[in-house]
């Protein structure tokens, strides 16, 4: 989302104050605005800066959230057999977002391996290595659970982890020829 949008809270709303990661409640009838819309959550400005409000709860900020559920419900798990697809994997990694950055998690490089592992018994794994612009980062395991819980939704797939490693350190080097252009790079 490009312009901010502004909305009255009807509701007291939970949300994480970014960067430090930090648990918040929202009051009922705090003025905030949306900046940003990507990969399901919303980031919001508030007047104590910006806070992430996670998909199930964004009926606090009086909005017609009818299209989480229509994109959540376009991956079957029905029926399926065999391996997951990995492409699928990917591109449910290309829906996780820094809620400071509008660009996605892979395309800012963030994601160093993503790998599907066969568990006898358990079935199909995937196990995902991926860093953070800045280590101190609070929002860092909220990102790494939003991965985990797209990637989980892909179908032939039984679980998941998502590590966060520091090894190589992030540089804006690693942001895809795509990500450059939306953020103004190149």
């Amino acid at each position: 989302m490009s312009d901010s949008k502004e909305c009255i809270l009807t509701r007291d709303c939970p949300a994480v104050q970014i960067p430090r990661g930090d648990p918040v409640i929202l009051k009922e009838g705090a003025r905030v605005y949306i900046t940003q819309t990507l990969g399901g959550s919303f980031t919001v400005m508030t007047d104590s800066g910006l806070a992430r409000i996670e998909r199930d709860q964004l009926d606090a900020l009086g909005l017609d959230t009818s299209f989480l559920e229509e994109a959540e419900h376009s991956i079957s798990k029905e029926d399926h057999k065999g391996p997951p697809d990995e492409t699928a994997i990917w591109s449910q990694l290309r829906n996780v977002y820094d809620p400071e950055i509008p660009v996605n998690i892979v395309d800012l490089g963030l994601v160093y391996s993503m790998e599907v592992k066969d568990i006898p018994e358990k079935g199909f794994h995937s196990e995902i290595q991926m860093t953070l612009t800045a280590p101190g980062c609070g929002m860092g395991p909220a990102i790494a659970e939003d991965a985990k819980s797209k990637v989980l939704m892909v179908p032939g797939l039984n679980s998941a982890e998502v590590n966060l490693v520091w090894d190589p350190p992030w540089t804006q080097e690693m942001i895809s020829e795509e990500g450059k252009m939306t953020l103004g790079l190149i």
